[in-house]
Parts: structure tokens; sequence; C-alpha cells
């Protein structure tokens, strides 16, 4: 199976919390990013977002689009607002050759809230999970008729947060919704990365290899910190820099047969963890890591 190695420009600078690296130019986010080894890059808040000039500048710097985010609502519109809503995003993923797209439910979300601890985050009623995943049966079947799988992205702070959470989410859901497997993100809610892999694996269309730093982790859970707290006090690196066991997981997607990016996500503070040192670093992790799981990687 092959894979290629995608990166995500929270490294040199953060969409959630822009004093991090604001004042870094996107210049600077992609030649160092190719310098690394990636090939693609995700798309954060500075890429350009008309096709033809978000082609120019990766195409400049030889980077594919990996894919990119998308903030649903499902819970406060319709399903077919919400495509209405989606259209440009999904063009834009389209024309410039990406293949999934990172989709997340922000409805009442609280990751982006400095003030809120992560054990505020919300919970869905019967009722709204079923508001929830009728809906996303309905956009993702119009994304899978138009190329682009949905990657639903649990994520710390949001509806989707927990094991149980993605376990319900997927058993409720088509298979046009696919998952984004954050490793970071379920460790950190408590979960297990290689679980979901192995009960969901036709389903995984994105993989983000987000590590987490294990005593941090304690100190943030034990303190009752908010989502940014955790970004600020270093809980977040690149793979191999911290404690999260990536290799059994890998290696049940490669005898699964994932196909797709393997993208380095690990927002942290610039001025405290170099970009391109750590984008070297986790280029190298991550590259060594997929090779052991068996991967062909490709350029």
């Amino acid at each position: 199976m092959s894979i290629r190695l995608g990166i995500n420009p929270l490294t040199w600078t953060n969409d959630d919390l822009p004093s991090l690296g604001g004042d870094t130019p996107l210049e600077t986010c992609l030649t160092e990013g190719r310098e690394a080894g990636f090939s693609g890059f995700e798309l954060g808040q500075k890429f350009p977002r008309t096709p033809d000039a978000l082609s120019k500048v990766l195409g400049d710097h030889d980077l594919s689009l990996v894919s990119g985010w998308y903030s649903s609502r499902l819970l406060e519109r319709s399903p077919e607002e919400e495509i209405e809503a989606i259209k440009d995003h999904l063009q834009l993923l389209k024309q410039c050759g990406a293949k999934a797209m990172v989709f997340c439910e922000v409805s009442r979300c609280i990751h982006g809230d400095q003030s809120h601890p992560v054990s505020q985050r919300p919970t869905l009623s019967d009722a709204d999970w079923v508001r929830l995943t009728e809906g996303l049966n309905v956009v993702g079947d119009y994304l899978k008729a138009q190329g682009v799988h949905m990657a639903y992205h649990h994520h710390l702070g949001t509806v989707v947060e927990s094991q149980a959470d993605v376990e319900r989410l997927m058993d409720n859901t088509r298979d046009s919704v696919g998952l984004l497997l954050d490793f970071g993100h379920l460790v950190g809610a408590g979960g297990d990365p290689l679980a979901i892999a192995t009960r969901y694996a036709s389903r995984i269309q994105h993989v983000h290899c987000k590590d987490m730093r294990f005593p941090v982790l304690d100190e943030w859970r034990n303190r009752d910190k908010s989502f940014l707290d955790g970004v600020l006090d270093g809980l977040f690196t690149v793979p191999g820099d911290g404690n999260i066991d990536f290799l059994p997981t890998l290696q049940h997607l490669r005898e699964n047969g994932y196909q797709g990016w393997l993208v380095v996500e690990a927002e942290q503070d610039p001025k405290v963890a170099d970009p391109l040192t750590y984008a070297r670093r986790g280029y190298r992790n991550l590259h060594a890591l997929a090779e052991q799981a068996g991967f062909t990687i490709d350029k």
C-alpha cells in the first residue's frame, strides 16, 4: 500500500490562536515544509481560496493539496443548507486534486475558547445524535457523488470527542461518512486508536499523526485546562517526539489497504518549538514509522 506524507500549517501558524505565528508568511510555511521533505499541505487561513491561485502557490513549491478543514453546523441548519454552504470549499478541493474533506461539526464547540476547559465540552442528546447522523448521511452522500470523501474529524472540545462518540457516529451513519483518525485527539480524549482502526479500518479516509507528551497530558487533565492552554503548554508534538505508540495502528491500516495521506499535525508555540526543526523531525520520524508499518511512500 502506498501513502504520501503531508503536513498542516499549524506547525508554523495557528488558526485557533492567531497570536502563535501570526506574522509568519505563507511562503515560509511552504518553503520550510518542502525543505523538510513533505509532499503536500493541508489548508490554513493564509492560503488562497480560489483554485487557480491555490494551485499556483502550491505548484511553485512542488506541493500537493492534501485536504482542508470544513466547519459544519448540521445541528443548526438543514442538510440542504449545509450542502449549499459547502459548495465553494468542495470545488476548491476538487479542482486542486484533494480526495478527502476534513469535516467537523462545530456547533456549540469550545476548542477555540481559552476560557473553557475541555471538561466543559458539549454533549448531545439522543435527538441531537439523530439529527447529526442523518445530516451527515445526506452530506456524505453528496460529497461522495462529487468525488471527495467526507473525513469526519473527532476533536477535543467538540460534540464528537470520545471513543464512544466516534463509535456512535460510525455505527449510525453510512459508508459515505468516512473517518479522519487523529491519534492525538483520540488519545487526549482517553481513546484507543488501534481499537478504532480495527473496528472501522474500511471507513478511515484520512489520518492525522499528532503525538502527545503524556506528562503534559496528565497535568493538563489534572488542572482542568482548555484545549488552547494545552497547545501553549506543549501538549502536542510531532510523531516520535511524544509518547503515543503509532506503529501498531499504522500496521493495521496498511494491512487493511489504507491509501492516502499521513499528515503531521502538531500545533505548538513556534517561538518555543522552531517550526523547521520540528517539521524535519516529524518527517523523519513519520517516514520511518510508515516504512516499519510496511507502507510504500510516494513523493
